[in-house]
């Protein structure tokens, strides 16, 4: 009697259990239900500091351990981490639980990012990749309940998997076309679910294309969605700053593929009939917005001044303004003075601030159009270097600079690693490697790259030389002839 009631007590508790577990299960499906059947109608908006590691639902159930950088971890266990993430996508075709499903391809997102490295990382992700396209798709679409917080990273997922592909992969392309543009076409769908499939869109051919496929499936079909989504109404519909911002930098990224003619020649260049909307949008309060179409005038302006300039000529800012590369007489003739009134305005942006925005955006708003300016204004190429451990990438093009933003934006922080394991991103960016891990031993990568090694701190005396120089300099003013007033 008294084995047979234990043995009816284990029961209730086990058929309790599962009760709370199914009331939870339908919850969760009536909650995903109601935001619009997967999606497709949903109005949940998520917010625009959203991203792939803002934490889920399900927490970091599917993702407990950390993660390893290229110089602690060894190409075993990058690859036994990268099996073991990708083995979670054969699974999430079946999971019911849609936060379950977002935090698996959280964990997915780290691995491909930080863990597909060179070729042994390619072929890893090549062997699971049918189960991993399935379950990405179907979430995409929005079957199952999909929220968008699900879709949103099952599109930074995908994203992330043409960069680890590489180039010559029209397939992955053709795949990606179908789901990824009825995607952005939905107008019920989230606007940074909406941003995120046409980033992943427009990468993928940037990356992966050959300019081999047919019309209506190569770059140039993806640049005319990106243009009727930038120009405010779409379908009908209202477009959020936030998405126009994003077609905005997809149409600049691939931008970056066509020549100068192609860009800003006269009558025929994809960029000229773009000028009023980016005049236009450059008036917006959005600010994302306003630096969106500013980049995106740098680079056309930079190309039109590609136009007059030659392998002996285009030496100074005089060759630039008075070659042929300018918009003077350009075709139509009324795009000079649109032109010459978005140019005016990109210089008042570097210079105003409005009380509503804050310090750090004013700051950044005045930095960006300071360097927009000096191409738009001033005929000046930009500049800049960035490093990272192990190398450099030098960027003297708004080619280069849209390219690299983009590229970054979508690995997030395995940008490093890919950069320096993949060999279509350094046949892109032409980057500069220095004494990289993979080539030192522990010991010299304390002496040579760590923050107490001689080169360290040396930067460190520099510096301190440095601001020591800019404090004498603004306090003179306390001194007469080295002395106190």
């Amino acid at each position: 009697m008294g084995g047979h009631g234990r043995d009816k007590k284990v029961g209730k508790t086990s058929s309790a259990r599962q009760r709370r577990q199914g009331r939870r299960d339908r919850a969760a499906e009536a909650g995903a239900a109601a935001d619009g059947h997967g999606g497709e109608d949903a109005a949940d908006d998520l917010a625009d500091e959203y991203s792939i590691f803002g934490g889920s639902s399900a927490g970091s159930a599917l993702d407990d351990e950390g993660e390893l950088s290229l110089d602690e971890a060894s190409p075993s266990d990058r690859l036994s981490r990268l099996d073991d993430a990708l083995s979670l996508a054969h699974g999430l075709t079946s999971e019911k639980r849609g936060a379950r499903r977002e935090a698996g391809y959280r964990t997915i997102f780290r691995a491909v990012t930080q863990h597909a490295a060179g070729t042994e990382g390619r072929e890893a992700l090549s062997g699971n990749w049918e189960g991993l396209w399935e379950a990405c798709r179907s979430s995409v679409s929005g079957t199952r309940g999909a929220r968008p917080e699900e879709q949103y990273a099952a599109c930074r997922v995908l994203e992330a998997c043409s960069v680890v592909f590489g180039g010559d992969a029209d397939e992955v392309a053709l795949r990606y076309n179908g789901p990824l543009k009825r995607a952005v076409a939905a107008t019920g769908r989230a606007p940074n679910v909406r941003a995120a499939a046409l980033r992943c869109l427009s990468t993928c051919h940037f990356v992966c294309g050959t300019g081999c496929l047919e019309d209506g499936e190569d770059a140039s079909s993806v640049m005319d969605l990106c243009e009727e989504v930038a120009g405010g109404r779409y379908r009908g519909e209202d477009v959020a700053p936030s998405l126009r911002a994003a077609a905005l930098d997809c149409w600049s990224l691939l931008a970056t593929t066509l020549n100068d003619l192609e860009v800003s020649g006269d009558g025929t260049g994809r960029g000229m009939a773009l000028l009023p909307l980016l005049a236009g949008c450059l008036d917006q309060p959005d600010a994302g917005l306003r630096r969106s179409a500013g980049e995106a005038l740098a680079l056309i302006h930079e190309c039109r001044l590609g136009l007059g300039l030659t392998d002996d000529e285009g030496a100074n800012a005089t060759d630039r303004r008075y070659g042929r590369g300018t918009w003077e007489g350009c075709d139509p003739p009324e795009m000079e003075g649109v032109f010459d009134s978005a140019a005016q305005r990109v210089s008042e942006l570097s210079v105003e601030g409005t009380r509503s925005m804050s310090r750090a955006a004013r700051k950044r708003q005045r930095s960006d159009f300071r360097d927009f300016a000096a191409t738009v204004v001033d005929d000046e190429p930009p500049d800049e270097e960035v490093s990272f451990q192990g190398g450099r990438v030098r960027l003297s093009s708004w080619r280069e600079i849209v390219q690299l933003g983009s590229v970054r934006h979508c690995l997030q922080g395995g940008f490093q690693i890919q950069l320096m394991t993949n060999e279509t991103l350094r046949e892109i960016f032409s980057a500069t490697f220095e004494a990289s891990g993979a080539s030192l031993s522990q010991l010299e990568k304390r002496l040579f790259m760590s923050k107490t090694s001689e080169a360290s701190k040396a930067a460190d005396r520099a510096m301190a030389r440095n601001r020591r120089a800019r404090d004498n300099v603004k306090n003179h003013f306390l001194t007469t002839d080295g002395e106190e007033i």
